[in-house]
């Protein structure tokens, strides 16, 4: 079980990152459908600041990624740890 310090370091930002409600909210409807702010906004009844703020802490861990649709941006979740992480939570 001999983990290098940046990966422990690397593992618990994530963590950090996933302990909001929100944005375990967030992530669990990203990990059905790719979707941009003004959906998240609806179904979570946020600020669309809020969101923007929860989304961009997502993005700089690295667990989300957007793609430009026209004037929108369409996020969707890229790290398959993130994925594991919310499968077991989901099941829990």
């Amino acid at each position: 079980m001999a983990r290098t310090m940046k990966q422990a370091e690397e593992s618990s930002e994530i963590l950090k990152a996933l302990a909001h409600p929100a944005r375990l909210q967030m992530l669990a409807g990203l990990l059905e459908n790719e979707c941009n702010v003004a959906e998240i906004q609806q179904t979570l009844s946020l600020p669309q600041s809020t969101i923007s703020q929860h989304l961009r802490v997502l993005k700089d861990r690295g667990i989300i990624k957007a793609r430009q649709e026209g004037t929108k941006r369409c996020y969707r979740v890229v790290d398959n740890r993130v994925r594991k992480i919310m499968r077991v939570l989901r099941d829990a």
